[in-house]
């Protein structure tokens, strides 16, 4: 297929010239505000051999005893998997922020798919502790129905998780309100999973919400509720609310309270003694980073703090004990919902990207909007996190492409540089983009499992998105499966 020939979202501007023969690494790509232009200069030295340090089992060891697995983009880039990998070298994973609204899809060692939310993607690991945190709003139904289902095909959960006695309870009114909020939002939505996240997090700001130790206390939980109750009624002329409500949803949580005992801890004390005692921790963000509350496209974003931020924030635990940072990217970009995406795909390229890489999302169920790896986004990402490498994933996906692109700027109508990534929604809108085109590989790398054995244009693919990046890919996926890594 000839990239070519697809139409791109209206505020992206390339029109590439046919491609020239290529050699090897010997290329670089300048482009110009129309037109991308190939042109013959070294971009980086050939892959170096692995050193012990750098072999597969050296690299994973030597990564902090405090490290962490966030999203580069807007989430769905495929962290679950990688936590799923590394926990095998970690005595906790931890979850520090989001609720149901993530969607980590991962396979164990016979290949047996397993989606989570909730729990953290270390629970396949039976060495592993799996740790929700402060900062995580969590959906009791929700959770013991995953545990349920873990438990059915032969994953114990029993005194492998634990739930901060901190974290805010999500509620199914809370799902209602979501939805709610949504249709009031017209034309304007944010596109929410309608999880009940957003309507959670704003009791807990509100500084009316009910956290898991509220279970505890029987006698004073049914006010709490009720509280929370009538303010989505007087809020939501379509939200019906009586005492009937109240009293089943007591007597739900009264058993949710029951069941939920053995799980419930104090994590912040929990985590510090590991720490302590110098045991390895690894934390699992969910979402990414410009989906973050802060730094990403608002309003168009979650309702928490998915990068590096949250980790402290999220699990009671000071900044100085944070080491590597692995930032989890695809090699092409998709978001879920409404909101900018400059590099997006309209038509057939958006269609081939989505069906090849079965961009469907794991929560709602909903197709992803696929466009190009945006670089400018990737490299804002890794400037707020401090990434000390990252892992590229669903490489695999573009091998039947003949050339790929790269969105490597961002420029203003009249042709000036936008500097950064930009907060305002309306530059956003009407920002150009412009590519590199580098040239695919047109053969199929799910069974590779070597750096060195990727074709050398695959390769080329990677070492650019390092040189404009400046952080080293160290982990490459090419499968779902956990054997489909390579490392670099």
């Amino acid at each position: 297929m000839n990239i070519s020939s697809l139409r791109l979202d209206s505020h992206a501007i390339c029109t590439p010239q046919p491609l020239r023969s290529f050699t090897s690494h010997n290329l670089f790509y300048r482009s110009t505000r129309n037109v991308v232009v190939c042109s013959a200069k070294p971009i980086a030295p050939p892959p170096t051999k692995l050193t012990a340090a750098d072999s597969p089992a050296g690299r994973i060891e030597s990564l902090s005893q405090v490290s962490g697995v966030l999203g580069c983009q807007w989430g769905d880039e495929g962290k679950g998997k990688l936590v799923d990998i590394l926990a095998q070298h970690f005595e906790i994973v931890a979850r520090c922020q989001g609720g149901a609204n993530a969607g980590h899809t991962i396979y164990n060692a016979e290949g047996k798919k397993f989606a989570l939310h909730l729990v953290p993607s270390g629970i396949l690991n039976e060495d592993t502790l799996c740790v929700i945190g402060n900062g995580v709003v969590v959906h009791l139904p929700g959770l013991f129905q995953e545990i349920d289902g873990l438990e059915s095909n032969g994953v114990s959960c029993k005194g492998r998780i634990l739930i901060s006695d901190r974290a805010h309870l999500l509620f199914d009114f809370h799902q209602e309100v979501d939805g709610l909020r949504e249709v009031e939002l017209s034309k304007s939505f944010i596109g929410t999973t309608k999880r009940g996240i957003g309507p959670c997090y704003s009791s807990k700001v509100n500084r009316n919400g009910i956290r898991v130790s509220d279970l505890r206390h029987m006698d004073t939980f049914p006010q709490k509720l009720d509280l929370l109750l009538s303010d989505a009624a007087l809020r939501f002329k379509d939200f019906k609310y009586g005492p009937d409500v109240l009293k089943k949803e007591v007597e739900k949580y009264k058993r949710y309270a029951e069941r939920l005992e053995p799980y419930i801890a104090d994590t912040v004390h929990v985590v510090n003694e590991a720490i302590t005692q110098k045991k390895k921790i690894l934390v699992e963000g969910g979402q990414a980073t410009m989906l973050d509350i802060d730094f990403g496209t608002y309003p168009f974003v979650t309702s928490s703090s998915p990068s590096a931020g949250g980790i402290c924030t999220g699990l009671g635990i000071a900044p100085r004990v944070v080491g590597d940072l692995v930032g989890v990217v695809k090699a092409y970009t998709t978001r879920v919902g409404s909101g900018p995406f400059p590099t997006e795909l309209l038509g057939p390229g958006g269609d081939l990207l989505r069906f090849a890489g079965q961009e469907f999302g794991t929560t709602t169920g909903r197709p992803r909007r696929c466009g190009w790896l945006d670089i400018v986004a990737l490299r804002y990402a890794c400037q707020i996190n401090g990434f000390s490498s990252l892992n590229l994933t669903k490489l695999d996906v573009l091998s039947d492409l003949d050339e790929i692109q790269l969105g490597v700027a961002y420029k203003h109508d009249d042709g000036t540089l936008v500097k950064s990534f930009p907060s305002d929604l309306r530059v956003l809108e009407q920002l150009k983009v412009e590519y590199e085109v580098l040239p695919g590989w047109k053969t199929d790398i799910s069974s590779v499992r070597s750096y060195s054995d990727l074709p050398k244009t695959a390769q080329l693919y990677v070492e650019r998105i390092e040189e404009l990046i400046g952080v080293p890919i160290h982990y490459i996926g090419v499968g779902p499966g956990r054997d489909a890594l390579l490392f670099k």
